[in-house]
């Protein structure tokens, strides 16, 4: 107490009076531990043992699905670590190629014994033909001269033989299907070889790319294939059977002998087709010797070609008139 009769109070702080939110903190980590805990416990319990191995996988960043691009481990890293050496987990399962046992027709070989003899007999026979034609126009008198006019090979579909005009020795008349009697000869020549092959005859007509006055109806379209029907009636007055016979097509100028120049005479010309056996009458496929395999879902067929189909032209029935 003072002089005066006043009471002195003092405010005494006491050390730790205040405490600070540290252990605010340190609460809140434990409950959400004790959470996750519990939360664990839970799933263990009301889980089966798939939807374990799931859960498990969805945090192995090594599993090939996940670790591809559905969690955290596939991001820049993927789960791999960057040193060579050590457990290194890899971002995708390894490609194992699946074996799959082949199993051969029996009476056949892989590499079809029947069918490959078929070809390279045929071959050999289009070859010799091709041959025949040609000493047969040369020893002959009237048709040697005709000799540049014919252009023979042999192409995928078959033996192609080709009566084409040359400057100066032209096989119709300009803008006309009735042939010269020398063209008519030639293709009797070629059809007494080619009369006792079984291959079927397709016959097609080109012509350059000249065209008609504008407006007019009759075009090359009409002409080539009134000059490969031409043709047709001279072959089978020669004694081909019209059994053989599997289309007579007009090209017009569609497919040019001389692709440069449209309007060489070269592009004016007959082909005939002795057709592969292959195209008209595919093997059957006890010849192919096609690869079976044991397992439905890999099957491995060898290719074939396919079977071109009878085309409307085969039989033109009626006359046609010759401008």
């Amino acid at each position: 107490m003072s002089q005066s009769g006043h009471i002195d109070i003092k405010v005494v702080e006491l050390p730790y009076a205040h405490h600070g939110g540290a252990w605010k903190v340190a609460y809140a980590d434990f409950v959400t531990a004790m959470m996750a805990f519990f939360l664990l416990m839970w799933l263990l319990n009301a889980t089966t043992k798939e939807q374990k191995n799931a859960i498990s996988d969805y945090f192995n960043p090594s599993h090939a699905m996940i670790s591809d691009s559905k969690s955290g481990a596939g991001g820049l890293m993927g789960g791999l670590t960057m040193s060579p050496e050590g457990a290194m987990a890899s971002n995708k399962s390894p490609i194992i190629k699946q074996q799959v046992t082949k199993q051969i027709k029996r009476g056949s070989t892989s590499k079809s014994t029947v069918g490959q003899a078929r070809k390279a007999a045929e071959k050999k026979r289009f070859e010799k033909t091709a041959e025949k034609i040609i000493k047969a126009i040369q020893e002959s008198k009237a048709l040697a001269k005709l000799a540049k006019n014919l252009l023979i090979d042999v192409t995928p579909e078959g033996l192609r033989i080709q009566i084409i005009d040359q400057d100066g020795e032209s096989m119709f008349p300009p803008g006309s299907a009735r042939m010269f009697e020398k063209t008519k000869r030639l293709l009797e020549k070629i059809t007494e070889i080619v009369l006792d092959m079984p291959n079927e005859l397709s016959i097609r007509g080109h012509t350059d790319a000249t065209r008609y006055a504008k407006g007019a109806i009759y075009t090359n379209w009409e002409l080539s294939a009134d000059r490969a029907n031409a043709s047709r009636r001279v072959m089978l007055g020669a004694g081909i059977p019209v059994e053989r016979l599997n289309n007579v097509m007009g090209k017009a100028d569609t497919l040019p002998l001389i692709v440069d120049d449209p309007l060489d005479p070269r592009n004016r010309r007959i082909t005939l087709i002795l057709l592969n056996e292959v195209l008209t009458a595919p093997p059957a496929p006890e010849e192919d010797g096609d690869l079976i395999e044991d397992d439905s879902d890999f099957i491995e067929q060898a290719p074939s070609l396919p079977a071109i189909p009878i085309n409307p032209y085969q039989k033109t029935p009626g006359a046609v008139e010759f401008p």
